[in-house]
C-alpha cells in the first residue's frame, strides 16, 4: 500500500520560510518521479516542482528562485524548502509520487492528503 504523508505546513508571515516534508512508503524515491502540487481556494491544482529519480528538478515559474525541491533516498522523503513566501503562495500543498514504468498504461499517480500553507501579509 502506497502512502505519502506530508508535514510542515502552517501559518507564516510575508517573506518567511517553511519546509514541507513528504515521507513515502510503498514507493521509492530512487525509482519514482516525485512532485509537489498546490491548490488555492477556487483554483485548480497546479504543479509547483518535480524531482526525478535521477535528481533532476523543475519548477513552476511563480516559485523559481524561491522554492527548492530535494529528496533523501535513505529516508525515502522528499522536501520542499519555501523561502520568501508571499500571500499568493497560500494553498494546500500536495505530495505526488509516480513510479517509473516502461509502459505508460501501467503508470500510477499517488497523492498525499495535503498540508495547509497560509502566508499572511
Amino acid at each position: 500500500q502506497v502512502q505519502l504523508a506530508e508535514s510542515g505546513g502552517g501559518l507564516v508571515q510575508f517573506g518567511g520560510s517553511l519546509r514541507l516534508s513528504c515521507a513515502a512508503s510503498g514507493i521509492h524515491l530512487s525509482t519514482s518521479t516525485m512532485a509537489w502540487y498546490r491548490q488555492a481556494p477556487g483554483k485548480p491544482r497546479e504543479l509547483v516542482a518535480t524531482i526525478t529519480s535521477r535528481g533532476s528538478t523543475n519548477y513552476a515559474d511563480p516559485v523559481k528562485g524561491r522554492f527548492t525541491i530535494s529528496g533523501d533516498n535513505a529516508k525515502n522523503t522528499v522536501y520542499l524548502q519555501m523561502n520568501s513566501l508571499k500571500p499568493e503562495d497560500t494553498a494546500v500543498y500536495y505530495c505526488n509520487g509516480k513510479p517509473n514504468v516502461l509502459n505508460p498504461k501501467y503508470e500510477r499517480n499517488y497523492w498525499g492528503q495535503g498540508t495547509q500553507v497560509t502566508v499572511s501579509s
